[in-house]
Formats: structure tokens, C-alpha cells, sequence
């Protein structure tokens, strides 16, 4: 199967280039054609209102709207978690969102690019109990967690590594720490 990342904008070929050093097979998606091609879909962090106008001026957000319903397994992180969300508060008014996961999110949650960090992340789910280090950049931050949403990790009592079905987001940025676990963990699943 190839991993799709969508590649409009954002740390795209970060998540590409750590996919393919686990052996995945991986493609850019810009185009409802080159979506059509893989089987699964990577949404790296960005500006998550940017990547909204781009999903649409693109014609990528039905397509991937449609996919992601029909149980297409998706990894979004940071922008990715935002644009996954099922609401997101502090959004323009003009945001689309795919609603893949039942969260509500604060877009930079966490502040501006100045409040940005790092932490060491407890993830029991992950067959090595070494901490996750979590870079925190411009962060979301999980407000509201639905039923049937599964909480993989916290920070300060704060989601923030979650998965709903075929859906994971992390409103940090897994790609950036030198731990491929997370990207492994969503290969697993394919």
C-alpha cells in the first residue's frame, strides 16, 4: 500500500522522509489524482487555515472527505489534528474541517510560536515504554474529547495524542523527534 502525504503545505516531506525510512511506500498528494493512488493519508502540521483554503482552491477536500468516510486510516498532526477535528472553537469562519475524529480543538492552544516546547510523552500504547519526546509548535489543544475516542497520551492532564477507527492525529510533531514509533504505530495499522 502507499502512504499518501499531503504535500500543500506544511512539514510534508519531514513525515515522507521518516515513513520511508520504516520502508513505506510514499507519495505526495496535491491533486485528487495522486490521492487516488494510496491508500492511506498523512496530514502533516502547517497552518491549518492556509491548508484549508488550499484543500478546497485544490479540490482535495471532498475527495479526502470521502476517502477518510469510507475508513481510509489517516495521521494528522499538529494542522492535520485541527483539520481532522470534528470542531475546532477559534477557527475563521471560513476553516473547512473533516469532523474524521470527535475532538474539539483551540487552534495554538498552547500560544504563539514564542510558547512553543518540548516534553517527554508517556505512550502505553507503544510496545517500548521509552517517553515520546513531543515537540510542541504553535500547538492545538484538545478542549472536548467524544465518545469513543481513545486517548494514547497527555500532557499536563491535556489529550494529546488521540485515535477514533482509522483516525490519529497529535497536535505535536512526531515527525520532528528522532523516534520513528508513531509512524511505525500508524503502518501497523494499515
Amino acid at each position: 500500500m502507499t502512504v499518501g502525504v499531503l504535500a500543500l503545505q506544511g512539514a510534508f516531506e519531514s513525515h515522507q522522509r521518516r515513513l520511508s525510512e520504516l520502508g513505506a511506500d510514499t507519495a505526495q498528494v496535491r491533486t485528487p489524482g495522486d490521492l487516488a493512488r494510496v491508500g492511506a493519508l498523512v496530514m502533516p502540521g502547517g497552518e491549518s487555515t492556509t491548508m484549508s483554503k488550499l484543500l478546497v482552491s485544490s479540490g482535495l477536500f471532498e475527495p479526502i472527505r470521502d476517502r477518510i468516510a469510507d475508513g481510509m486510516p489517516v495521521f494528522g498532526t499538529c494542522a492535520g489534528m485541527i483539520l481532522l477535528a470534528s470542531a475546532v472553537l477559534d477557527g475563521r469562519p471560513d476553516q473547512v474541517s473533516f469532523g474524521a475524529i470527535d475532538i474539539t480543538v483551540l487552534r495554538n492552544g498552547y500560544g504563539r510560536q514564542v510558547d512553543s516546547f518540548e516534553a517527554e510523552l508517556d505512550v502505553p500504547s507503544l510496545d517500548d515504554r521509552r517517553p515520546f519526546h513531543g515537540v510542541f509548535i504553535r500547538a492545538p489543544k484538545v478542549v472536548r474529547v467524544g465518545d469513543g475516542v481513545e486517548v494514547l497520551a497527555e500532557h499536563d492532564g491535556v489529550p494529546v495524542l488521540l485515535s477514533q477507527a482509522a483516525v490519529s492525529v497529535a497536535s505535536f510533531h512526531p515527525e520532528l523527534a528522532d523516534d520513528q514509533r508513531l509512524h511505525a504505530r500508524f503502518l501497523q495499522r494499515l
